[in-house]
């Protein structure tokens, strides 16, 4: 069986395999060595993505080849305003970083060799939050700000220094560039094609600082140009070492 790496996640994680997304991203890349499973839920914040670690990851997998890596991708849900029309998903600062925690250890026990990578939230454009509401917004205020995704992001980069774990600090990269509203956002939240670019070219890059590289990864099977047109079994013989 191919190794995997599991992609989990709210909605940009659920999100990550339409066209031009950061997970079909890297399941092109690692394509034939490996295989990128989605595990993503729109919506979902840390204290529901903790009730339901077992049930995504279910324990009869714990007896089974551990995976290579698990990305963790939460925060932007949690990160909405308590007094906003998105307060059910609301989950306090210092919660959110216990429930991190919570689901690194709770995935470092079942696979302790897993690479288990952090990604903050984005930023967040409030006028684009406006013009995007998901549902009804009496107030016209938006239900995130960029200032509480940082307060969140923050917390995910100090929960994975106390983890000693890497993490992708996709709020403070994504800001680099000035004109990261309108090139990195689609709806003030989820990412373009550009913003997915950079989630995919970041979590490649911490991927291969932890020895996840094409150049460490096995091919699956023959590679047809190792195929013998005159004898066309033996490159599986040889394989298989039959």
């Amino acid at each position: 069986m191919r190794p995997k790496i599991y992609l989990f996640g709210d909605s940009i994680t659920e999100f990550s395999f339409d066209e031009g997304g950061w997970g079909a991203s890297l399941a092109n890349h690692f394509s034939r060595r490996l295989d990128v499973v989605l595990r993503g839920y729109s919506g979902y914040n840390t204290r529901w993505a903790l009730k339901v670690l077992d049930r995504v990851f279910p324990a009869a997998e714990s007896g089974g080849a551990s995976p290579l890596a698990v990305t963790v991708f939460f925060g932007a849900n949690d990160a909405c305003l308590p007094d906003r029309y998105g307060a059910f998903q609301h989950v306090p600062v210092e919660e959110y970083k216990q429930n991190l925690h919570s689901i690194v250890s709770s995935l470092k026990n079942r696979w302790p060799k897993a690479l288990i990578l952090l990604i903050t939230p984005p930023p967040v454009d409030e006028d684009a939050r406006i013009r995007h509401p998901y549902v009804e917004n009496p107030l016209g205020l938006p239900e995130r700000t960029n200032e509480s995704a940082g307060c969140f992001a923050k917390a995910c980069v100090e929960t994975a220094v106390e983890c000693a774990i890497p993490v992708v600090d996709l709020w403070t990269r994504m800001q680099q560039y000035p004109e990261w509203h309108k090139a990195y956002l689609s709806d003030g939240l989820h990412l373009s094609q550009e913003g997915n670019k950079v989630v995919f070219e970041e979590v490649l890059k911490k991927l291969n600082e932890g020895g996840l590289s094409l150049e460490m990864l096995e091919v699956d099977l023959p590679l047809f140009a190792d195929i013998d047109p005159g004898d066309p079994l033996k490159a599986f013989r040889q394989w298989f070492k039959i």
